[in-house]
């Protein structure tokens, strides 16, 4: 798999002796998790993965040298059963993943760590994370966060912003920026579940009313959005603006404490 994380802090790469050696109180280690399923008929199964990466080792180096932030290994399958039915999705159960990640945090916390974050670039996961990273806190009493992303892409358009949920223009772009020769861009296709502007309180994702959906209920092609206005040059400048504000993340997190009342 390709990898933009820089070597120096890229934890696997180290040997125990040297984990041994950083200041553990104060590292922080970043578990990126992401998904192996369809992305529609033109961006490829690791589409989840790789952006992770790419936003992640971007991010990675924007920060101060002296700065000790590490990533781990990925956890690359995630609770994808929302795909199944698409050849080459390869899902795990909500409890083997949540499985997964208490065991890694609990040998983070063995190893002497005291701050986890989990770096996600795959809807389906998000809940169970947030789940995840309060059971390691009560458990193990780490410092545990929860980083989404890199946030809104500037200058998408309103109906792609509310309803580009998958293989849509962000995705298609930053792959197009990243690894080009993977896009299928003659196997565009557009599909939206509704039109942006147009719904009443119930929702799809984002609000106090929401439907659950899956995939195929929105789109027979798997990737409900639009990927035709994507572009290389708009992948790179969302890398950057993304990966600015994850650097920016790990910062404060790197720094933060919870306030203790007395």
């Amino acid at each position: 798999m390709k990898t933009w994380i820089p070597p120096e802090r890229f934890l696997p790469y180290l040997t125990w002796k040297q984990v041994e050696a950083l200041p553990k109180e104060r590292t922080l280690l970043v578990l990126p998790t992401a998904a192996i399923e369809q992305h529609g008929h033109h961006l490829p199964l690791a589409t989840d993965t790789l952006i992770n990466n790419f936003l992640l080792g971007h991010a990675l180096r924007r920060l101060p040298a002296d700065l000790p932030v590490y990533a781990l290994a990925p956890v690359c399958y995630g609770k994808s059963n929302e795909h199944l039915g698409f050849p080459g999705t390869l899902a795990v159960s909500r409890d083997t993943f949540m499985a997964t990640l208490r065991d890694l945090g609990a040998s983070v916390q063995a190893a002497g760590f005291r701050r986890l974050v989990f770096f996600n670039s795959h809807g389906g996961n998000h809940s169970l994370i947030d789940v995840m990273a309060r059971d390691l806190r009560a458990e193990f009493g780490l410092l545990t966060f929860c980083l989404y992303g890199g946030g809104p892409a500037s200058g998408l358009g309103a109906q792609e912003a509310a309803y580009g949920f998958h293989a849509g223009e962000v995705e298609t772009a930053l792959l197009l920026a990243a690894t080009p020769e993977l896009v299928q861009r003659d196997q565009y296709t557009v599909n939206y579940i509704a039109r942006a502007g147009e719904e009443g309180v119930l929702r799809r994702e984002f609000a106090s009313a929401t439907s659950a959906w899956l995939p195929r209920d929105i789109a027979p092609s798997g990737g409900p959005g639009a990927p035709t206005p994507a572009t290389a040059e708009n992948g790179r400048r969302w890398c950057d603006e993304m990966s600015a504000r994850i650097a920016a993340a790990l910062q404060e997190m790197l720094a933060y404490e919870h306030p203790v009342r007395a």
